[in-house]
């Protein structure tokens, strides 16, 4: 199995915070940068997949719908500078988990304007799924059974685990251990929040609909900690060194994937061949969004389709 560690979280981070927010993608197929027969104008792009032509996946209502609105509707995050993040002054959306979504895009055959992102919350995104507002979801998804009740999942693409981000000064928290008496903050209906109030009863959590709001209440002494995927707290210290800081080990792990309506097997199988055959692709959107921050990747192996 090829698999995603952790390591040396903070190690960069003043070029990471670079590397996080700013990184320029490009456009989904603008140039081929591996073998294919297709692809766009090659002096003008350097992202790592193409555009395909000619795609049909039999059974799959999703491909169905998406063929006939001649367009892809996604979900995302975009307050996750690194993984999935909307900069307000320029409109530029960037980071691994979109990068993802516009792979997946355009091995369906749809190009960056043919893309609709939409950002839907932590707690939101079952039910988006099975209202079909979303075609598929790519936004620090971890998979889980209780999930799997209602959606299916391609994947994983990317394992992390849970971690804690505190103020720069703080001397109080090294880990999970620490926090009985402390304000947690995390987005509601995560599974980082739920860890906490299940296995660490003694703290105190605090609930929002995005991350950033908790990163804002810790800046204001309103909040102890914050805790979510440690390649998502990674993001906000390298925003912010002088005030953030993520300590501790992960105390868990968290497998990525991509929502996807519950039964459609023929869907789920793309995208899994997808992630299966496209190595090169998944180390290049890797290393353009989250190599500089300390963060050393391997992609894991897709779980086999229930």
């Amino acid at each position: 199995m090829r698999k995603l560690r952790i390591g040396g979280a903070l190690a960069g981070i003043a070029i990471a915070a670079l590397a996080l927010t700013a990184c320029n993608s490009g456009t989904p197929g603008a140039s081929p940068s591996e073998e294919g027969d297709t692809g766009g104008d090659e002096e003008t792009s350097s992202t790592p997949w193409e555009v395909a032509t000619d795609v049909s996946i039999e059974g799959s209502p999703t491909f169905d719908a998406i063929t006939e609105r001649g367009s892809v509707k996604v979900g995302v995050k975009e307050d996750q500078p690194g993984l999935g993040y909307l900069d307000p002054t320029t409109g530029e959306r960037t980071g691994f988990d979109v990068d993802i979504a516009r792979w997946i895009a355009a091995s369906l055959g749809y190009d960056e304007d043919q893309i609709e992102f939409t950002a839907i919350p932590s707690a939101n995104r079952e039910q988006a799924i099975v209202n079909g507002d979303i075609d598929y979801y790519v936004g620090t998804y971890s998979i889980t059974d209780k999930r799997k009740e209602q959606i299916s999942f391609a994947g994983p693409y990317f394992i992390t685990g849970q971690g804690l981000l505190v103020a720069a000064d703080n001397e109080d928290i090294e880990g999970p251990d620490d926090l009985a008496g402390k304000n947690v903050c995390s987005a509601t209906g995560s599974t980082s929040i739920q860890r906490i109030k299940d296995e660490y009863p003694d703290a105190t959590t605090t609930e929002f609909d995005t991350y950033s709001q908790c990163v804002e209440q810790l800046k204001s002494g309103q909040v102890d900690a914050v805790t979510t995927d440690e390649a998502i707290l990674i993001g906000y210290a390298a925003q912010d060194p002088d005030n953030l800081k993520v300590v501790g080990d992960v105390f868990s792990e968290e497998r990525y994937g991509v929502g996807i309506q519950k039964g459609d097997t023929a869907f789920v199988e793309f995208v899994n061949t997808m992630f299966t055959d496209g190595g090169d692709t998944w180390d290049a959107i890797f290393e353009n969004n989250l190599g500089a921050a300390g963060v050393e990747g391997e992609q894991p192996d897709v779980d086999p389709v229930d």
